[in-house]
């Protein structure tokens, strides 16, 4: 398992989560049973065989807080029986589990694709307007320019300041395609990456679901509870952590896309391009994300996607496909989850 990956504890989980509720509820059961059964307590102290009675069960509970193999089991035993009971209405297999974001990654890469090719409709029809305006701006400054020679001072300041006017035009509509080129360039590297994330999960589970069963077959809760008695490894332990690892990161990175997905949605509700407008909500959305920290789908590269779309020497190939296909011989990134 990488170093950088830290397990969540066992509180911070599901099973955790239930088990917090069960422990509560069990303490105020007991002090409402203890409460109850007070008198009948004092009442055998009274009596020898009463104290004996009570004496041997302080002194077996002083020993299971004092010895740690009888803490130990005491936890493992409280702790699946939490994970079983909140695996009767939660989802709690890690291969499932990874099935499940195998379903949503595919699902998401479709509404990905056709975001991408809306984008680039949008930006092609952008480009067209500023190259049209371009040239209106051109023939507006050189019939003010003729106008001027024929000293028509009118017509000379109608279209010097419709050119102006189109030229502050053009500087909104380029700023405006700069943020499109940045949302095309990180939705297409994204669904790139996320192409790839869907086959090394699909990979994973193919691989490790037999793995887990001759595991879980051949290590009975009886015989994992003795190796941790034991303070020995406990492989299924360690190999469902594992699991839990790479579902963890596939759970953040596909938290990642849905959200970037969410932005560059209502960045493009924002636009219209027919009357020439857009809010200022969209684009305040995209710059709050490039300011974010560092994603995980894109991995250090985010900082120079932005370079890329803002820089006027990386011209943007909007007709070049988009990148979908896993190249072959490639290094699965969750093997590293199960080195030991």
């Amino acid at each position: 398992m990488p170093e950088t990956y830290k397990r969540r504890s066992f509180w911070s989980r599901p099973e955790g989560k239930v088990g917090a509720i069960v422990l509560v509820g069990g303490l105020v059961g007991l002090g409402f049973l203890f409460t109850s059964i007070w008198p009948f307590i004092v009442a055998a102290a009274a009596k020898p065989l009463g104290m004996a009675a009570i004496a041997g069960t302080l002194g077996v509970l002083v020993y299971m807080a004092l010895d740690n193999k009888a803490r130990t089991l005491i936890s493992y035993m409280y702790k699946s029986t939490m994970r079983w009971i909140t695996g009767l209405f939660i989802q709690m297999d890690p291969i499932g589990i990874l099935k499940n974001y195998v379903d949503d990654l595919r699902k998401n890469l479709k509404k990905m694709r056709k975001q991408i090719t809306q984008l680039r409709g949008q930006m092609h029809k952008l480009k067209e307007m500023i190259h049209k305006n371009k040239k209106e701006i051109s023939s507006n400054m050189q019939l003010a320019s003729e106008a001027k020679k024929n000293q028509q001072n009118k017509v000379m300041i109608l279209k010097s300041r419709k050119a102006g006017r189109l030229r502050d035009s053009n500087m909104r509509l380029e700023d405006l395609y700069k943020k499109m080129e940045v949302m095309y360039r990180v939705l297409a590297k994204m669904y790139e990456n996320s192409s790839i994330l869907v086959e090394d999960i699909d990979d994973q589970v193919k691989m490790k679901e037999q793995e887990r069963k001759a595991i879980m077959a051949s290590h009975s809760a009886m015989k994992s509870a003795m190796n941790i008695i034991k303070g020995d490894s406990d492989k299924r332990a360690m190999f469902d952590a594992a699991l839990e690892a790479v579902a963890d990161d596939v759970s953040n990175k596909v938290g990642e896309m849905e959200r970037f997905m969410d932005v560059s949605q209502e960045f493009m509700q924002s636009i219209d391009l027919q009357n020439g407008i857009f809010e200022e909500k969209g684009l305040e959305m995209l710059e709050k994300w490039e300011k974010e920290s560092t994603s995980l789908l894109l991995g250090g590269i985010k900082d120079e996607l932005v370079l890329q779309a803002e820089s006027d020497d990386d011209i943007l190939d909007l007709s070049e496909p988009i990148k979908e296909k896993v190249e072959m011989g490639r290094t699965n990134q969750y093997d590293h989850f199960f080195d030991n």
